[in-house]
């Protein structure tokens, strides 16, 4: 039998109820990209802060789980592959000192220099050309008493990023024709794979 939909339960205001904290905004976001000691750029005042708030777009990452097609008679059978990791790319606002940017340089060529195939060959720890880094999802301040609240803007999901390290730094376009703009470019980094948070310090939440 049919399940029947009540045209009660489908108003604005059952909507309304339904969308918790008035929903999650794309533009309420922060990422904590450690850096190795070795790739850190000299002479940069406040860099860990300066790369929080000049990565202007990133994203929650993706993971995808490939079929295995089996074939019987006629008819196939999907079953449940390996899990791979998606590339994951931020988008960096350019500031004349070029801090960033010389930073992802200095990384790579880190990793494997520009002159030859040398490069740090160790993974691992704080000074390892692979890190973990966090993309935090962050919610609104509340407003209380006519004030901006002082408390920490709530965080509401996090997601850590294990072994990453950036594969690919953009081009930036020079051209006379651009005017009224700011130079911005790409990072993509290949993850080994990422767990979230239900917090930036919270017990995972894939358990």
């Amino acid at each position: 039998m049919a399940e029947e939909i009540k045209l009660k339960n489908r108003t604005l205001d059952s909507f309304k109820s339904k969308l918790t904290g008035g929903g999650a905004r794309p533009n309420l976001f922060e990422c904590v990209i450690p850096v190795p000691t070795w790739a850190r750029p000299d002479g940069v005042n406040d860099f860990d802060e300066k790369l929080r708030l000049l990565v202007k777009t990133a994203g929650l990452p993706a993971s995808t789980i490939s079929p295995i097609q089996i074939p019987f008679r006629g008819r196939t059978l999907s079953v449940a592959g390996d899990r791979s990791f998606d590339s994951w790319t931020i988008t960096v606002i350019n500031d004349a000192d070029f801090g960033i940017r010389r930073c992802f340089e200095k990384w790579m060529n880190g990793i494997n220099k520009h002159e030859d195939t040398s490069g740090y060959i160790n993974p691992n720890g704080t000074d390892g050309y692979q890190q973990t880094i966090a993309v935090h999802q962050l919610g609104r301040s509340p407003y209380v008493k006519g004030n901006i609240s002082n408390s920490a803007v709530p965080v509401l999901r996090s997601y850590k990023l294990y072994g990453a390290w950036p594969s690919n730094v953009g081009a930036i376009p020079l051209s006379y024709d651009e005017t009224n703009s700011i130079e911005q470019y790409d990072v993509t980094f290949e993850v080994q794979w990422w767990e979230a948070f239900k917090t930036s310090q919270g017990e995972a939440d894939l358990r």
